[in-house]
């Protein structure tokens, strides 16, 4: 029989590793909010040195640039929200009635839909606390905004901040690491908005051309759900097709048809167009990627582990494809 001899050394490295774990899950919070920070001045300094080439200072540029941001989010969303909460709210209300219409007794009596009923009036409520919860945390958006901030107005901060870790040559290969998940964070992030703002248009067209209710939330959902590739189209055609089934079959056949078509011109034609810059990422490694970041986040983790996923790829791509130099690197 074999003797395994763990030494010291080992031991003390295991430990490090558990506790550095645990440190890591403390500060989660201000993992993402940096993480936000690092995505948000990815997208914004390209606007940034427009306007410097253009003779305004960079700070100044900046602010403009970051302020005009936050502006038009607000904007979109003091127009968007209140018909949503009032078009979601009785979409809500019917879909008990709705299922019911569309299954057996007996398959509605197993699923008990009556009483689901008590606590439709609540779930509105419940999920807009949820949101309301996420912005309510002042400290952390405050903190979020201001990092942002101060990474888009300090040129070369993580250059910088790299270049006093690391002495001359040793830090050149981890700047281009930054550099390049910099890039692919911005293409990300303006991709991925475009994508949802298109196929929430297409849908809302699509949807009002057939004669669909409550196309506006629904076409809010198809939008907001692409920021969960692959799973998440098909998760907002589900209540789409059930309303279009309870009205008439034609209507939930032209549902199921309009969906699909959104789904092909999406994937043939908008998604090769609009993210053509970003790197695709493998369909099961991005499904467990979004798995794991709803156990260990909760929504934000979902929301954050697509960009979470593509600097670890740009981590390893770049270890892998300069490994002679990383090996001599520590």
């Amino acid at each position: 029989m074999r003797k395994i001899e763990i030494s010291r050394r080992t031991i003390v490295f295991a430990v490090f590793f558990i506790l550095s774990l645990y440190l890591l899950w403390i500060i989660k919070e201000l993992l993402f909010s940096l993480l936000i920070a690092f995505i948000l001045m990815s997208a914004l300094r390209p606007a940034v040195k427009v306007l410097e080439k253009r003779g305004l200072p960079r700070k100044p540029a900046a602010i403009v640039v970051y302020l005009l941001f936050i502006f038009f989010f607000i904007y979109l969303f003091s127009i968007i929200v209140p018909p949503i909460i009032t078009e979601g709210g009785a979409l809500i209300k019917s879909l008990p009635g709705i299922v019911k219409s569309l299954v057996s007794p007996e398959v509605s009596s197993w699923l008990q839909l009556e009483s689901l009923t008590q606590y439709i009036p609540n779930i509105t409520r419940q999920a807009f606390e949820i949101v309301g919860g996420i912005f309510s945390n002042i400290f952390f958006v405050v903190t979020t905004l201001f990092f942002g901030l101060y990474f888009i107005i300090e040129e070369d901060i993580i250059k910088k901040f790299i270049t006093k870790l690391f002495d001359g040559e040793k830090a050149i290969p981890i700047v281009a690491i930054f550099e390049k998940a910099e890039k692919r964070m911005s293409a990300w992030f303006w991709g991925e908005l475009t994508l949802m703002f298109v196929v929430g248009i297409f849908t809302f067209i699509g949807l009002n051309l057939i004669g669909m209710k409550y196309a506006l939330p629904l076409a809010v959902l198809a939008g907001l759900l692409e920021v969960v590739p692959n799973i998440g189209p098909v998760i907002s055609a589900i209540p789409a097709i059930l309303i279009g089934l309870s009205t008439s079959y034609v209507l939930g056949i032209a549902a199921v048809a309009l969906y699909f078509i959104v789904q092909q011109l999406e994937n043939n034609l908008i998604v090769p167009w609009i993210m053509r810059r970003a790197v695709g990422l493998d369909p099961i490694i991005t499904l467990v990627a979004l798995i794991i970041g709803g156990k260990l986040g909760g929504v934000l983790g979902v929301l954050l582990s697509i960009p979470i996923l593509l600097f670890l790829e740009t981590v390893v791509m770049e270890i892998k494809a300069n490994k002679s130099t990383f090996d001599n690197l520590f």
